[in-house]
């Protein structure tokens, strides 16, 4: 895959052996959730570190003195339902204030097209840097289609975070959305005829809440 300057693939050890338990199918619900908050929060760390500030006053036991805090509103969290869910917690550990909007979005088994059926964002959303989540990366179709609602809506400041991707996805979502920061915790090999990442992890949305 080509290197791309807004697309980071991250390479620490920590999320891989994380990762590397996740794909295994006799990972149990519990544990493949903990481990795709986990991973997302290390990611968040890693990428965000050039998130608005504001400097303010802090009244330490001895002097008062100026201090750097993350600015007020600064991260909005969209997950893309319904797999998107399973990481906000993993965004909220380092951010706990962030709000929560949500997008809604189904992939046309024949076509592989998406189609939005829902979506709910925060007032203001668009003066905020807005982390777009879903643990897979496969086609990008639902990403693109995702970023297209959040920029009619006016946010400008976008990135997209996902635990597995594949060359196609990332190179799709770059291609439509250049401007868009893409940060993937694993690239993988392909996708098969049905589109779905291999090696993978098999479908995220049903192994996080316990559905076929």
């Amino acid at each position: 895959m080509k290197n791309y300057p807004n697309v980071t693939i991250f390479s620490h050890p920590l999320i891989q052996h994380k990762v590397a338990i996740l794909r295994d199918e006799n990972t149990k619900m519990k544990e493949f959730r903990e481990l795709i908050e986990e991973i997302t929060t290390l990611m968040v760390y890693e990428a965000f570190k050039d998130v608005p500030t504001k400097r303010v006053t802090v009244k330490t036991p001895l002097e008062v003195t100026e201090q750097t805090m993350v600015a007020d509103n600064a991260v909005t969290i969209v997950p893309i339902l319904r797999a998107g869910l399973g990481m906000v917690n993993g965004v909220h550990t380092l951010f706990p204030t962030a709000r929560v909007g949500h997008i809604g979005l189904y992939r046309d088994e024949e076509t592989l097209e998406p189609h939005e059926y829902y979506c709910k964002l925060p007032e203001g959303i668009e003066d905020s840097v807005v982390v777009l989540l879903d643990p897979m990366l496969a086609t990008g179709g639902s990403a693109i289609g995702a970023i297209d609602l959040l920029k009619k809506r006016g946010c400008k400041n976008i990135c997209l975070m996902n635990i597995i991707g594949v060359p196609e996805g990332v190179e799709a979502v770059h291609k439509a959305h250049p401007d868009v920061k893409v940060y993937v915790s694993t690239l993988d090999r392909q996708l098969n005829e049905h589109g779905y990442i291999l090696p993978g992890l098999g479908d995220a949305g049903d192994r996080l809440f316990g559905t076929k």
